[in-house]
């Protein structure tokens, strides 16, 4: 059954023909990532050019998307290009290692959406591993193509499950990206944070930490939730 496109509020992103379709995870870190009015911003792994969007609607910047699978960029293209922004995004096929080789750019804020649950089963679908495993790009090669592009000013940002955040914080530490902000998602309040927000920096600082519910106890979306994502979710 092809995937039903989903609309937000000034854009649609048609998902058929990506592996990954839009999630939680996407739009959270898209809505919370600190940006630059003007600049240049890049989005690693960038699927159905989601949060590539999410960018463009925020800020003036012009934005770089990137995406090593050619059915996701073949959808993040369409989706980019058939929005009000397509003047300032542009979505390249290209793994992060060979871009951060050759590009010769260098980005104020940096943001993926990255692969994950490296020690779990390998799902059948080769885009769905490349989409969602480490085997496709490694924390290792997240961070350096990051160092290697990012401004010495600039912020990387990144959602992860709270097990794998405790990696990439130890590797970017060895690179000197530090964490300035912090923020633990939780789906409901009786239970346990799963994801975590995170924005780095080349500054080490005092990382700034809170917590972000979805919802309340009776399944209503909590006030903070609301306001982080009304500029995108039509039901807010």
């Amino acid at each position: 059954m092809e995937s039903q496109p989903f609309v937000f509020k000034q854009f649609v992103v048609h998902q058929h023909g990506c592996a990954m379709k839009v999630g939680t995870d996407g739009v959270l870190l898209g809505a919370w990532a600190k940006l630059p009015a003007h600049g240049q911003v890049l989005d690693i792994g960038t699927g159905t050019g989601l949060i590539a969007m999410m960018i463009a609607q925020q800020c003036g910047a012009r934005i770089d998307a990137i995406e090593i699978d050619e059915d996701a960029y073949r959808q993040a293209f369409v989706n980019c290009a058939n929005s009000k922004w397509k003047e300032r995004i542009d979505v390249i096929r290209t793994s992060l290692e060979e871009y951060a080789s050759g590009c010769g750019k260098k980005y104020d804020a940096i943001i993926s959406n990255p692969p994950y649950f490296s020690n779990s089963l390998q799902p059948a679908s080769e885009s769905r591993t490349k989409a969602r495993h480490a085997s496709a790009l490694t924390f290792e090669g997240l961070l350096h193509g990051v160092t290697a592009l990012l401004k010495p000013k600039g912020t990387f940002a990144t959602i992860l499950p709270l097990p794998e955040s405790e990696e990439l914080l130890r590797i970017a530490e060895r690179r000197h990206l530090y964490p300035a902000r912090k923020t633990r998602v939780i789906t409901i309040p009786t239970k346990p944070a799963k994801r975590i927000l995170m924005e780095f920096g080349f500054a080490r600082r005092t990382s700034r930490e809170d917590t972000l519910i979805i919802e309340n106890e009776d399944h209503t979306y909590t006030s903070s939730y609301k306001e982080l994502t009304r500029d995108f979710y039509l039901r807010f």
